[in-house]
């Protein structure tokens, strides 16, 4: 990863937003099942609000914002890119995960189940 690269993921770590916090509390240290995740991780040409390597998963947080026409347009051309290059997306809205996190957990798991036949 370039030094840009490497500030840009810094930079949106440290901006990130409550729920984005929420998530990473659920998943840091490898709490769901000993899945390591990392933060704003470069994934192609963009960045991951979350990413596991091993598991090809990425989870991201929406917020409001992508209610909008042309975030949403942008959000499912990116998801498209992503799973092109082998990645599974889980998209969650900050109200999603401040109401039910479990619900969450429970994709995580459902994805290694499928991964697993």
């Amino acid at each position: 990863m370039t030094s840009s690269r490497t500030d840009r993921a810094r930079a949106l770590r440290q901006s990130s937003r409550r729920a984005e916090e929420h998530v990473w509390e659920l998943l840091r240290g490898g709490r769901i099942d000993g899945h390591k995740f990392r933060r704003q991780h470069p994934v192609g040409p963009y960045f991951a609000d979350f990413a596991c390597d091993r598991l090809r998963l990425i989870i991201e947080v929406d917020g409001g914002v992508h209610r909008l026409a042309e975030v949403a347009v942008r959000d499912v051309e990116r998801q498209q890119v992503l799973e092109n290059l082998g990645w599974t997306v889980i998209r969650v809205t900050n109200d999603q995960v401040h109401a039910a996190p479990e619900q969450l957990i429970g994709a995580v798991r459902r994805h290694v189940r499928s991964l697993n036949g």
